[in-house]
């Protein structure tokens, strides 16, 4: 799939598609089977890239993978596979499927170090019905053995990208680049629980909830942003232990099957990638949102990121974090 362009995606001058492409192709050619590209460059860049900005725009942090996922990737991977009347799709997420009764779980891989089934939960089960993740029953290790054992030696040693795969350096360049109106928006202030104002910020979209670095000024204490107000364009910071919470809101979720929350059955709730799995309990207020009770406080939930709940390795759904306080 062709997505996003950009400069490190080309090696050579005037290359006209870009590396990953020529890469797929050749191993194809090698393995003898057909190759063909789809460029969703178009749909790539109005489901994820104007999300991304909008959401920046809209004082929260956004998720591109979980988008990219739920859009793009996989469900215009099985409109092609329908078109070649092929009954399943297979990608190269470490993560795996499980069946139980007539629902279809992502489960965690087996590389806890690589695990991808955080940015999946969007995916319906009318795509996991028909998918396969054969790496998610191996770690990164033994997939690179398997390349070199086949003579894949350079793609084995590739580097790998842990960041966002359109941003190549900070993501406030990238807004910069793509929204040109986004410096318009100016300075506005930093402000304490109370009001009060404490200096000044360089524009709200290049915030994030839980940021400590890159603030540039000084309390006389550790200052951490807590609430970004975008009508107002002012930042809220204050201590660490003020961004801790026992209760959040979650929008437009997706459960595999609500029965697995229902009646304050425990479940454990991972906030960010990275996050460790916290207990807690789910109620489902209606079809568009739900409350998430923590056991004990978390730290730095995040409007826009995504909340993935769990039972032990397997993924029961997800939604959207849109508030972190009640």
């Amino acid at each position: 799939m062709r997505m996003w362009d950009t400069p490190r995606s080309f090696a050579k001058f005037q290359q006209e598609e870009p590396d990953y492409i020529l890469e797929a192709r050749n191993l194809a050619e090698k393995l003898n089977f057909p190759h063909h590209v789809l460029d969703v460059r178009s749909e790539f860049k109005e489901k994820v890239i104007d999300y991304f900005t909008s959401e920046y725009l809209s004082g929260r942090t956004p998720n591109p993978c979980v988008e990219c996922n739920k859009h793009i990737k996989w469900k215009l991977l099985l409109d092609l596979a329908d078109q070649y009347n092929c009954a399943y799709i297979a990608t190269g997420h470490y993560a795996q499927i499980e069946q139980k009764d007539n629902f279809f779980y992502i489960k965690k891989g087996e590389d806890d170090k690589k695990d991808q089934s955080y940015f999946l939960w969007s995916v319906s089960q009318e795509i996991v019905s028909r998918a396969m993740m054969p790496l998610g029953r191996m770690t990164k290790e033994e997939t690179k053995e398997e390349a070199i054992k086949n003579g894949f030696d350079q793609l084995a040693k590739k580097s790998e990208s842990m960041e966002i795969c359109f941003v190549e350096k900070d993501y406030r360049d990238f807004l910069r680049e793509n929204v040109p109106a986004i410096d318009e928006i100016g300075q506005g202030y930093f402000v304490d629980k109370q009001g009060k104002k404490l200096g000044m910020h360089k524009g709200f979209p290049f915030y994030t909830i839980g940021q400590r670095k890159g603030l540039e000024i000084a309390l006389g204490y550790p200052a951490y942003v807590l609430k970004i107000n975008p009508r107002k364009n002012t930042i809220m910071l204050g201590e660490k232990e003020q961004l801790e919470t026992k209760e959040m809101l979650v929008e437009n979720y997706l459960l595999v099957n609500p029965a697995d929350v229902e009646n304050d059955k425990k479940v454990e709730v991972r906030i960010r990638y990275r996050s460790k799995p916290e207990p807690a309990t789910i109620e489902i207020i209606d079809e568009n949102y739900l409350r998430v009770h923590f056991e004990n406080p978390v730290s730095a939930v995040t409007p826009g990121q995504s909340a993935i709940f769990y039972a032990g390795d397997c993924v029961l759904g997800g939604g959207v974090i849109c508030r972190n306080r009640l």
